[in-house]
């Protein structure tokens, strides 16, 4: 895990560099969203799909990461509220026409379905996604990223208070930190103003 998680946030930390200074070298404030589609150019169709792909596989994989919490939050208290119903127990079901048995939970299924669903709607109705997903990034970079790890780092090695590789960790986690929040405040500018020029809820 420690091996692939640096090779993974190395890999990571330069693709972002590269598009996000390369782009703003080209075009400035005017560089899209999509750096493949956003000119207007769909050529050659086998580049974009292999992207699309990629993209996919690297939204569903975070997809259900992040909501994890609050898909166990309203299970765990419709478990609380209706202990004895069938709906929010798990029930054995056979795979027809095989007599492979898997365990199903109705609500687990319907919830969870109509949440992706629904999130996927609002963000299909927005035209301003990628900035809504650079505000996520800003947001959980510092505390998924930095915070969390460096203070499992400092306290599984145990680290000395006041000691060089202590104060150095602390001042990533600052800079960090200062990086996150100048990136919210940018990407909250951003829905802002294309929330001015798109309104999600006016047909034409």
């Amino acid at each position: 895990m420690k091996k692939a998680t640096a090779v993974s946030v190395a890999v990571t930390t330069v693709i972002y560099l590269l598009c996000g200074c390369v782009g703003y070298a080209a075009f400035g404030d005017g560089a899209p969203d999509n750096l493949l589609t956003g000119f207007g150019f769909y050529e050659p169709f086998w580049l974009l799909d292999v992207a699309n792909a990629a993209v996919t596989v690297h939204l569903v994989g975070t997809y259900q990461v992040i909501t994890q919490p609050i898909f166990a939050y309203v299970e765990l208290r419709a478990a609380a509220a209706w202990p004895d119903s069938a709906f929010v127990g798990t029930r054995e079901v056979r795979l027809w026409p095989t007599a492979v048995r898997v365990s199903v939970c109705p609500l687990r299924l319907t919830w969870r379905t109509a949440y992706v669903c629904v999130t996927t709607a609002v963000a299909m109705a927005m035209p301003f996604f990628g900035s809504v997903v650079g505000l996520i990034g800003a947001i959980s970079f510092w505390p998924l990223t930095v915070y969390f790890p460096v203070s499992m780092y400092i306290a599984q090695r145990r680290v000395p208070r006041g000691s060089t590789r202590w104060m150095f960790l602390q001042a990533l986690s600052a800079v960090c930190l200062l990086v996150s929040v100048v990136a919210a405040a940018g990407s909250v500018a951003d829905v802002a103003a294309e929330f001015k020029a798109h309104n999600p809820f006016r047909r034409g």
